[in-house]
């Protein structure tokens, strides 16, 4: 049995510095995903990926996420879009930091 749409977030990265992106109702990227259009319908979420996917020179990687409504916007469901809510995870941190030759 199919099971239900549930709602999504358009995310990408930035093609110029990575940072995790959401596409917004009014068809801008933001780099808060409170701010980012919550598609509670399964064609108009097709329609919204088309259209960043009509962006390469913008974003890469674009796919639906999973998200809840809240009061502040759109929150991350899964753990994989939580982290990514934080920025980027290649800063050195632990035993990197101290290495000279990473």
């Amino acid at each position: 049995m199919k099971r239900g749409f549930t709602p999504k977030v358009v995310t990408a990265n930035h093609l110029l510095d990575g940072d995790t992106i959401w596409l917004t109702e009014d068809d801008r990227w933001t780099r808060d995903m409170r701010e980012a259009e919550l598609i509670e319908d399964e064609a108009h979420g097709q329609l919204r990926l088309l259209l960043a996917e009509s962006q390469p020179d913008v974003a890469v990687g674009v796919y639906l996420a999973d998200a809840m409504a809240t009061p502040d916007g759109p929150a991350p469901v899964h753990f994989r879009e939580a982290f990514r809510t934080r920025g980027p995870s290649n800063y050195a941190h632990g035993k990197r930091a101290e290495q000279t030759n990473v």
